[in-house]
């Protein structure tokens, strides 16, 4: 009887280690069932959470109800694809009915949605299991996740530092694995700066690729959902939800739904990738530096060429996202400026009230700005499959958000933190960021991949290839297992 026990026990902890594509075959056929699954990260989240303060809502009950359902219909034989049965969380910006949204903010309450944003809609069509709402930088406006409102998302890696922002609960809830995969928003590098901290992949596809319809904004413009998870085919199986045409959403028009994890496998003898000469390697961490130059010669060692490529752009481009980014934010928050009684965090009234000095002239032009670069990228594009960069100058920083060395100065990592992603959110080109490497202090270290407009599967295709050469993806944060 109690090796039964312990048998049960140790295959109830290995579930929520298990990809994506591999829970939902189980359960396809049959050796797992939707609620066995949901179960034990419900029992995981019910464990773990409290120390990494990953999610800020849990909803057992819809969960379970949820799964309850998706198990009749797969013993139905009416599986709805790879999804069926997998559970997933959100970050807490995105509308879920019956689930309350807050963005990380006390100014701001959301009465329970009557219905789901389109992203998290596609995902329950897709029959995956919404497990609740993610922890974040308040109001998705700060790249280190530290929330002084609710608590801070905490890195798996090590539970003194941050988890990267602003998507920090969906950095830590994949790497910790209290989730099969959640949903972040990028609008300067907040899906991609959580997941190289917190050595995961994040996703930013190409803009209008996805919905962000029922999503709370910081800057349409550049706002981005998408997915971030523990392995790239995970990533892909994801978008192939997420994808396509939302008539709420006119960013999205003529956009078909794909399979992303087609041609996941080619390989990638033959591509060519720009390594920037200027700009992406200044003022590294030393070990990221290392890591980043490695994981590009192994890129080469695959079989792609590997070429020097110049971005003259980069102060150009830093600029003038500020002078897009900060206008409109305050455009969004300036009735929670002027009410007396809204608690805003300091770091966030601070950068939303350095928007009153941006000009109509300087947003304009601005706008011109963001023209140039794209069409000067295109043109280096043109020459190239994929940009390989650093996704992050440093590694994780202290939770209290204190400074952190960097050669012999002690910098904000606030400062530096978006420095590498703003220009994919910027053009709108995909981005995807993965693990590399790790610091001397074991904390995980990121490589960013940016691909033409709309070559999604050239992206995922590069990154899955050095995923299953390098294997940083067998790692596990210690004390999580």
């Amino acid at each position: 009887m109690s090796r039964t026990r312990k048998r049960t026990r140790t295959g109830a902890e290995a579930i929520p280690w298990m990809d994506i594509g591999a829970l939902g075959g189980a359960m396809a056929r049959g050796e797992l069932s939707p609620v066995q699954v949901t179960q034990a990260y419900l029992d995981r989240i019910r464990r773990l959470n409290p120390s990494l303060k990953a999610y800020l809502s849990v909803y057992p009950e819809q969960a379970l109800k949820a799964a309850r359902r998706a198990g009749r219909e797969l013993r139905a034989g009416n599986r709805r694809g790879p999804l069926h049965g997998v559970p997933v969380a959100v970050k807490d910006i995105f509308q879920a009915e019956g689930m309350e949204t807050t963005c990380g903010s006390p100014a701001y309450r959301d009465e329970l949605p009557a219905g789901d944003c389109t992203a998290v809609a596609r995902l329950k069509e897709a029959g995956a299991i919404l497990l609740g709402k993610l922890n974040l930088h308040e109001f998705a406006f700060g790249p280190s996740g530290i929330n002084r409102h609710f608590g801070s998302a905490r890195n798996p890696w090590n539970l003194e530092r941050f988890a990267g922002g602003s998507s920090s609960g969906s950095g830590c809830a994949t790497a910790a694995a209290l989730a099969a995969g959640t949903l972040g928003s990028d609008t300067g590098g907040s899906i991609r700066i959580p997941a190289a901290l917190c050595g995961i992949v994040g996703l930013k596809q190409t803009y209008g690729v996805v919905s962000r319809n029922g999503i709370y904004p910081v800057c349409a413009q550049f706002d981005h959902a998408g997915p971030m998870t523990r392995t790239v085919r995970d990533a892909a199986l994801m978008l192939s939800v997420l994808g396509g045409e939302d008539p709420k959403d006119p960013s999205t028009r003529g956009m078909k739904r794909k399979d992303y994890t087609q041609g996941l496998r080619r390989g990638i003898e033959g591509l060519r990738i720009g390594v920037p000469k200027n700009a992406f390697f200044d003022g590294l961490l030393p070990d990221v530096e290392r890591a980043v130059r490695e994981a590009i010669r192994k890129l080469e060692e695959l079989g792609a060429t590997v070429r020097p490529v110049e971005l003259p752009f980069m102060d150009e481009v830093r600029l003038a996202w500020n002078q897009i980014t900060l206008p409109e934010a305050y455009a969004v928050h300036e009735a929670h400026l002027a009410a007396k009684r809204v608690r805003l965090g300091a770091d966030v009234r601070e950068r939303l009230t350095i928007a009153k000095r941006v000009s109509g002239t300087d947003y304009v032009k601005a706008q011109w700005t963001r023209d140039a670069v794209k069409a000067q990228m295109a043109e280096i594009m043109s020459g190239i499959d994929l940009i390989a960069t650093p996704t992050v100058p440093l590694t994780a920083g202290p939770i209290d958000g204190s400074p952190v060395r960097l050669g012999r100065r002690k910098i904000d990592p606030h400062t530096v933190l978006g420095l590498l992603s703003r220009l994919a959110s910027f053009t709108g080109q995909p981005a995807i960021s993965l693990p590399c490497g790790f610091s001397a202090e074991g904390l995980p270290i990121g490589l960013q991949l940016i691909g033409r407009w709309y070559e999604e599967g050239t992206v995922l295709r590069a990154a899955h290839a050095y995923e299953q050469a390098a294997e940083w993806v067998l790692r596990r944060p210690p004390g999580l297992s």
